[in-house]
């Protein structure tokens, strides 16, 4: 529980900027980590090169990071967690658990450069988003989903 009030108390800089975090995060991720373009099909034909400052990455990102924040306001309860998850992320978006950890790995280093996380805040950050995926991975095993 504490982890996850150190990382809500650093989500306000995210929530000041969703746009912005946003487009970070999908522009880092797609730089890194090209397969990952694929979950996001109407970026397929937007050269690496054009990503960052897209106003559409950005937006994208911003509703990634607001699903997120609600998986974190949620401090971890599963039952409160499995609700806010839908059956889209698995049975539409094909959103498979290796993709969540790029995620975080992105994230992670996002948070640490632009919100100048310290090595508590990012331990910190990355337990949570171990536990998030956790909860994911046992949901998405109830619904049948092999991801």
């Amino acid at each position: 529980m504490a982890d996850y009030n150190v990382v809500l108390n650093c989500w306000k800089d995210v929530e000041a900027d969703y746009a912005g975090y946003g487009g970070k995060v999908l522009t880092r991720l797609f730089q890194k980590y090209p397969q990952t373009k694929k979950l996001f099909p109407k970026f397929k034909d937007i050269p690496t090169s054009d990503l960052e400052g897209n106003a559409a990455v950005g937006a994208q990102g911003a509703i990634v990071l607001r699903k997120l924040g609600k998986l974190l306001e949620a401090k971890g309860d599963r039952t409160k967690i499995r609700e806010l998850l839908d059956t889209s992320q698995a049975n539409t978006h094909k959103i498979d658990l290796g993709s969540f950890k790029l995620i975080t790995k992105v994230l992670v280093e996002v948070m640490v450069k632009k919100a100048h996380l310290d090595k508590a805040k990012q331990g910190a950050l990355e337990r949570v988003m171990d536990h998030l995926i956790d909860v994911i991975a046992l949901y998405y095993e109830e619904i049948g989903f092999d991801g």
